[in-house]
């Protein structure tokens, strides 16, 4: 299935990388990004719902300090954050939740902070197999 097609829409995020096969084994483990490999080489990715794409990229600063900060829905983001961790990645910030908005930030190899936000539909399927 092609991606939505809009003006405006967010498609495609270059994200700095120290080692981009170490960015890409980290993104397709923890969010199940498809990666890809260019004929050149470059590592690109689709995001797990084939939506918004991206390359990783060298010789940028990683984003260290949340100015823009892109969020990453989630099912469990406590579970997330512990795959994170397991990864090679960090927790820049625990679960916290706003009523019914529950949030996260971590680290990726490189050092960009990004955000987790739970999906609360997300999160109820999730239980639901959980417990089945």
């Amino acid at each position: 299935m092609s991606p939505k097609l809009g003006n405006g829409k967010i498609c495609y995020i270059l994200l700095p990388a120290i080692d981009p096969a170490v960015s890409a084994a980290f993104y397709e483990r923890v969010f199940g990004w498809e990666i890809r490999r260019r004929e050149n080489g470059e590592l690109t990715f689709n995001d797990g719902v084939g939506e918004v794409s991206g390359a990783w990229v060298t010789g940028c600063p990683p984003a260290t300090q949340a100015g823009l900060l892109v969020y990453l829905m989630v099912a469990d983001a406590e579970a997330t954050l512990q795959l994170v961790a397991a990864s090679g990645g960090g927790v820049d910030m625990p679960v916290t939740t706003f009523g019914p908005t529950t949030v996260a930030k971590f680290i990726d190899p490189a050092g960009n902070i990004m955000g987790l936000y739970q999906e609360p539909t997300l999160a109820d399927a999730a239980a639901r197999i959980a417990a089945a």
